[in-house]
């Protein structure tokens, strides 16, 4: 399998294949750049159907963090690390140390946490072995969910005043895909500020508590996407903007913490094409890595940081987004486009 050959390979500095045949581990870790500083990334535990699409994966969502650290201001380079297999099945403290050990080997460029299947009691276990992991309660961040969802919505005015001209979410329909932790508390931020709430999950009990905490609707799963609101919010997991879904969307602005929204890069122009506004996902869901980022500092091999407070880092993704929505409108082009075009010259600058 030529790492080369992947159509998400995108000059990687590294990529390293971890196995431990004692605990079950499959690990595959992608490094895109340490120009800003040393790569961070979640670790992101799934059931690949095939080998070859962890390599994609790990490889698109490592290239994603090098562009949200970026333009997140973060001093930190892009990485991901993914788990190949079912968490339900194959998770347990040896195979948690075992990775842990892997990623002591590794951990002078990259440092990694929470993600998808893979929790901040994970990241407290592997802790026991390594401190090249980010987002524990005993360490200092804890759960990065809380600071996703809060960037998210600090975006969401962004959205808001380039879409709908105006800058208050009262009576605004969201409809949001995806009710985990970062899902639901975007959800509660929503409703607070007067929002009228749409929300789905593949686990339709926990939408159906929900919608009666908060007074929300639930429609299926399947067919969130489709809902007639101002702002679809995908918050589960990529590829939901699609040739098949992309003709059913309704809304005027695509805008959540889901990473790579967008399962072709041809999409953005079609969606611009439809006058729907798109957040580009690296951008608005920065929130957990601007969180992360002093505790990430204090691992061994970093230089500490000096920073403000994280509430006025998360600010900053409103301003990085109306800036990107500001150029992308004057250069006729699409936002992620320009998001792309910026924090690529961040990067290069850096190495210069």
């Amino acid at each position: 399998m030529a790492i080369s050959e992947s159509s998400e390979f995108d000059q990687h500095e590294q990529v390293c294949w971890f196995a431990d045949p004692a605990s079950g581990l499959k690990a595959i870790v992608a490094i895109h750049s340490t120009k800003l500083g040393p790569a961070v990334g979640g670790t992101r535990f799934w059931p690949y159907p095939t080998e070859r699409l962890a390599v994609d994966d790990a490889l698109r969502l490592s290239r994603a963090m090098s562009y949200k650290c970026a333009l997140a201001g973060a001093p930190f380079g892009g990485g991901k690390a993914v788990i190949v297999g079912d968490p339900g099945v194959l998770k347990t403290r040896p195979l948690l140390h075992a990775y842990g050990k892997y990623l002591n080997r590794i951990g002078t460029v990259f440092c990694t946490g929470e993600d998808v299947g893979f929790s901040v009691a994970d990241c407290e276990i592997i802790r026991e072995v390594s401190p090249y992991i980010a987002g524990t309660n005993s360490a200092g961040a804890g759960d990065p969910s809380i600071h996703t969802a809060q960037g998210v919505f600090h975006g969401l005015r962004a959205v808001l005043e380039a879409r709908l001209d105006r800058d208050d979410f009262s009576g605004v329909h969201v409809a949001v895909q995806g009710l985990g932790n970062v899902g639901s508390r975007l959800c509660q931020l929503l409703a607070e500020a007067g929002a009228r709430l749409t929300v789905a999950d593949v686990r339709s009990e926990r939408a159906d508590q929900l919608a009666r905490e908060l007074g929300a609707q639930v429609v299926d799963a399947e067919l969130i996407h489709a809902v007639d609101a101002d702002i679809f919010a995908p918050c589960a997991l990529g590829g939901i903007v699609n040739e098949r879904t992309l003709p059913q969307i309704k809304a005027k602005a695509i805008a959540g913490a889901a990473n790579n929204q967008l399962a072709a890069a041809t999409l953005g122009a079609e969606l611009q094409r439809r006058n729907i506004l798109f957040a580009p996902d690296y951008v608005i869901n920065a929130g957990g890595v601007i969180g992360a980022v002093e505790e990430a500092s204090r691992v061994p091999g970093r230089a500490q940081q000096s920073l403000e407070p994280v509430e006025v880092r998360l600010l900053r993704i409103h301003e990085r987004l109306r800036d990107i929505f500001n150029r992308a409108e004057l250069e006729r082009t699409t936002p992620e486009a320009m998001a792309t075009r910026i924090a690529q010259e961040l990067i290069a600058r850096a190495g210069r």
